[in-house]
């Protein structure tokens, strides 16, 4: 067989390689990630659809989200217990559609500790003290011995079960400051017997499940570990440490790879770094694996070593693994965006490919609200069971003339998607250039990521022969000029100006990023939205220099941001001084005084500043549907002419209403 396009290309990447008696097509990874699909604390028939479309796009591994080992480790409802039976057939059609690929699968064993809501079932969190992991939250239940021999057990049990249903391996999980990390951290474990103190003491629960594993199962199993190579919480475990800690562990049992992320579940600046959002420099993380590895390899450990965090394209995964920094490169987000992303670097299709933005929007924000995860740049998330991750697999069955109006996020995905499923589509944007509000992230060097989305919707538009008219005005009478069968109408929605109760107005988002700023000026930002537009401008008016004051009338800062990205955020807002007044409702703005009043008690308190931007709610532009609503043509309308939300609402309406032509 010939070399393909991405065997020439990434040589390192496409090298096959063995990890314990598994022998994999390529080097590139899905690692554990929660999705959310789960009912009744068992696996669906939406993982089933999901880990396939990963296994088809040419993944050499998967490695399945956390299977919980105790019923104390399953918080909510989507939690999979891997202790219970009952999940064997349901992991064995994962497993079997895996296969079917030549993919291989492991399953990821874990108890979650003290961070588990125990809401739903009525239980207490486990850990090893009485450390809160966040300030709002629960302490855990201090553990007996009776509790840790349970851990063990439930380890050896859940690990029959996950390979009863076909798996190829497990991986225990001892990072992301679950239980048996947090027996592994001083910053966590302050117990006084012998499994805490000093850090043989520490280990030993590690060690405990690490060794009942391979007493269990013998030589020939795949048995690794996930660990985090630096825990980035006060007090907590550094990559120093890890590098003295990892060879001790992998010294007491045999252990066919190591797996090195990082962070803990701490409610401060380490849960950001987890899933480490856009503002993170990409290679931010990628000192870890190496560091880990040359430890291993000088306490004479050849297992491979694999890294994860922030690769985004073959590319990325291509440089530490031609230099041996790793054996292996998890791209999780990377393969939520695009499954078949090794798939197109194989077939040379890499201008195809959709990139991650590393928005957090859909992943990480959908898990903190309980939800299903989904993707800003890939709307089929989830829904592989009626959508094909590739629209050209999804033919329409009677080719239409459709005319979208509006070329923003949601008209520019409505516009692509229906071109690549056979329909005649013309665009049309009354601006000069595309891209809509999205736009306006040109401006806010942390929010650069997201041009990636448009850059790759106009590029799938252009591929499939979208007819793209800029500067064009869309009305009543250019569609009589045309012959079509559905208007698409994509207007967005326009700032809206607040205007205080007690005179003044504030300059709106939109008007301070065309504005001209000082360093040492003094502004406030009163916020309405609590989202990704407003603490964006924060930042960058930060940046600048500008002293920002936050005001809101709100109990709590941009409430709308996931705290997976918020807890650095704060880390920044603190190094850049920003002030942050909560509870503070706008009275007026008049002369370079903001009088604002204090919610709890009435109270007016003033602030001296060159200016105030107010984010209120944006206006629909829904003037459009208005008029063409009765001219004969079907019209629909998506994104924020309907309301004005998020680019996240936006693509996936853009795409729904595609895949519904």
């Amino acid at each position: 067989m010939s070399e393909s396009v991405g065997d020439q290309r990434y040589p390192g990447c496409f090298a096959p390689v063995r990890i314990g008696n598994i022998e994999l097509s390529n080097r590139i990874f899905v690692p554990a990630h929660t999705t959310n699909f789960g009912r009744n604390h068992l696996p669906t028939d939406e993982h089933v659809a999901y880990h396939e479309a990963r296994a088809r796009g040419g993944a050499g591994l998967i490695i399945m989200e956390s299977l919980r080992v105790h019923e104390t480790s399953l918080g909510k409802p989507q939690g999979l217990a891997a202790y219970d039976a009952r999940c064997i057939e349901p992991l064995r059609k994962i497993a079997d559609a895996v296969h079917r690929h030549e993919t291989k699968i492991l399953g990821q064993i874990i108890h979650l500790g003290r961070q588990v809501d125990g809401d739903a079932l009525r239980l207490p969190s486990w850990g090893p003290s009485a450390i809160a992991w966040d300030a709002a939250a629960t302490a855990p239940h201090v553990m007996h011995r009776a509790d840790l021999e349970a851990v063990v057990v439930g380890h050896v049990r859940s690990a029959h079960n996950v390979l009863a249903a076909g798996f190829d391996g497990i991986e225990v999980h001892i990072g992301h400051g679950h239980l048996l990390q947090q027996f592994l951290s001083p910053a966590t474990n302050r117990r006084d017997d012998e499994y805490g103190g000093d850090e043989p003491n520490r280990m030993r629960l590690a060690v405990d499940v690490l060794r009942a594993l391979r007493d269990e199962f013998g030589p020939d199993v795949c048995i690794g570990i996930r660990v985090s190579g630096d825990e980035y919480a006060p007090g907590g475990l550094t990559i120093d440490d890890m590098c003295r800690i990892v060879p001790k562990l992998v010294a007491h049992q045999q252990i066919d790879f190591v797996n090195v992320s990082h962070s803990a579940y701490h409610g401060a600046y380490s849960l950001s770094t987890q899933i480490a959002d856009m503002t993170f420099a990409a290679d931010g993380f990628r000192h870890l694996s190496p560091r880990i590895k040359h430890s291993l390899r000088a306490n004479g450990h050849t297992m491979p070593v694999m890294a994860v965090c922030k690769f985004r394209t073959l590319q990325d995964a291509e440089e530490v693994l031609i230099t041996g920094d790793a054996d292996l490169v998890g791209m999780a987000r990377a393969h939520i965006a695009d499954p078949h992303l090794v798939r197109k670097a194989l077939d040379g299709r890499e201008d195809e490919q959709r990139t991650c933005v590393g928005c957090n929007q859909g992943c990480a924000g959908f898990l903190e609200k309980g939800l299903a995860i989904t993707c800003v740049v890939n709307p089929s998330v989830g829904r592989e069971r009626t959508w094909s991750p590739d629209p050209l697999d999804d033919p329409a069955s009677t080719p239409l003339d459709i005319a979208i109006v509006g070329g923003g996020p949601a008209g520019l995905e409505a516009a692509w998607v229906a071109a690549a499923r056979g329909h005649r589509v013309e665009l049309f944007e009354a601006a000069a250039e595309l891209g809509g509000q999205l736009r306006a992230v040109e401006r806010m060097p942390k929010r650069h990521d997201f041009l990636a989305l448009l850059r790759e919707q106009i590029a799938a538009c252009r591929r499939n022969s979208v007819s793209i008219h800029t500067g064009t005005a869309f009305d009543v009478t250019r569609l009589s000029t045309l012959d079509v069968d559905h208007v698409v109408i994509a207007t967005g929605a326009s700032p809206s100006v607040v205007e205080f109760p007690g005179g003044g107005v504030g300059l709106t988002l939109a008007d301070a990023l065309a504005a001209v700023w000082q360093p040492g000026q003094r502004v406030v930002v009163y916020d309405l939205l609590g989202d990704w537009a407003s603490a964006s401008v924060v930042e960058y008016l930060a940046d600048l220099g500008v002293s920002v004051i936050y005001v809101t009338p709100v109990a709590g800062y941009a409430w709308k941001v996931t705290r997976y990205s918020k807890t650095a955020m704060a880390t920044r807002w603190r190094a850049a001084s920003v002030a942050i007044h909560l509870l503070r409702s706008a009275h007026s703005y008049d002369n370079g005084e903001f009088l604002v009043e204090d919610v709890s008690n009435g109270e007016l308190h003033s602030l001296s500043v060159d200016a105030v931007i107010a984010a209120g709610n944006p206006t629909a532009n829904c003037d459009l549907y208005n008029d063409l609503v009765g001219s004969g043509v079907e019209v629909t309308m998506i994104g924020d002419c309907v309301a004005p939300r998020t680019a996240l609402e936006a693509v996936y309406e853009g795409h729904a209403v595609a895949r519904g032509l």
